[in-house]
């Protein structure tokens, strides 16, 4: 009886042993990969990083927000996934507040099209009333706030990092006063102090920096000087064969000879998107259907720069910055 018992034990053993092998085989056509609860079932794959910065710059919008709306629609059937669009200055004919929701109103209505990050930058026609003649100090602050507002930013001076790149904004502190006329940008020594430390901001050798600002340091307009401090601005850009500086307000239309290289930096005139301009020495021609801007990609630190006319939808110029 004892052995009977035994044999019938034995028996169940193997049985049971064959059963536990049976279900962990692995079986041609059936899905072998659920584990036990508490196990990874697979790697997770990351998708491929995109280190292409797009970013486009548009000056002197003045307002005119047909223009604008049109620029936006344009450059989005260029690239429907840019990081960044630059509006560097004279974003308004007049600092008004119904002008400044004008323009905000075509960005909010085209939010779908645009980059999620917009820098505001000011331009001297962001401190006019044309109502009013020659700003006292008090008109400057009101109109700064009324930039501040508009920009969401806290000073006319500002900075961000897109994709570990430097995006450093500089603008003017006054405008169309008695002492510094109507065009003229001035920059505090605060300011140019705070440029200093931003350009030494885990600046690599190489890796170009993006400096914007609405006036000029030169142009081929005769009479129009653009920045009062243009010489101490110039000595500490040019410690910085990095920098990409970036200016508008004088509307000439674009053109290769707009990108100059090696001075130590390079500079960068950005065309108008409200008109053009033809200057001829002291006379200047205004072209009201003209609409130009740029569009910027950098790719390992290499820059190209290109020129684009938003009324022809056509291209100007292309330029590699090395």
């Amino acid at each position: 009886m004892k052995k009977v018992k035994k044999t019938i034990l034995v028996t169940m053993i193997i049985a049971a042993v064959s059963l536990t092998a049976c279900i962990n085989r692995t079986v041609p056509g059936r899905d072998n990969s659920k584990k036990t609860k508490g196990t990874v079932n697979a790697v997770k794959t990351e998708e491929p990083k995109d280190d292409t910065l797009r970013f486009s710059v548009l000056g002197d919008v003045h307002g005119n927000a047909g223009k604008l709306d049109k620029a936006i629609k344009d450059l989005y059937s260029i690239n429907d996934n840019m990081d960044a669009m630059i509006l560097n200055g004279d974003n308004v004919d007049e600092g008004l507040e119904k002008q400044y929701d004008a323009v905000q109103g075509i960005l909010n209505k085209d939010s779908k099209l645009l980059p999620k990050t917009i820098i505001k930058n000011i331009g001297n026609h962001d401190y006019f009333d044309y109502a009013k003649g020659q700003n006292s100090q008090k008109d400057v602050e009101h109109f700064i706030n009324l930039y501040l507002n508009f920009s969401g930013e806290k000073s006319v001076y500002h900075d961000t990092w897109i994709k570990n790149y430097h995006f450093i904004s500089l603008g003017s502190e006054s405008g169309n006063t008695k002492e510094l006329g109507a065009v003229n940008a001035t920059l505090s020594d605060k300011q140019l102090d705070w440029l200093k430390e931003k350009l030494a901001e885990k600046q690599e050798k190489g890796k170009p920096i993006f400096v914007f600002l609405h006036q000029h340091l030169s142009t081929s307009i005769k009479g129009w000087n653009g920045v009062v401090q243009k010489d101490k601005l110039t000595k500490i850009l040019s410690q910085y064969p990095e920098v990409v500086l970036f200016t508008s307000h004088t509307h000439v239309l674009l053109s290769i000879d707009n990108v100059k290289l090696k001075q130590p930096f390079t500079t960068v005139h950005t065309g108008a998107v409200h008109y053009g301009i033809e200057p001829n020495g002291y006379k200047i021609k205004r072209l009201y259907d003209e609409s130009q801007g740029l569009y910027v990609e950098v790719k390992n630190n290499k820059v190209t720069i290109k020129g684009r006319d938003f009324a022809k939808k056509s291209w100007v110029f292309s330029k590699d910055i090395n």
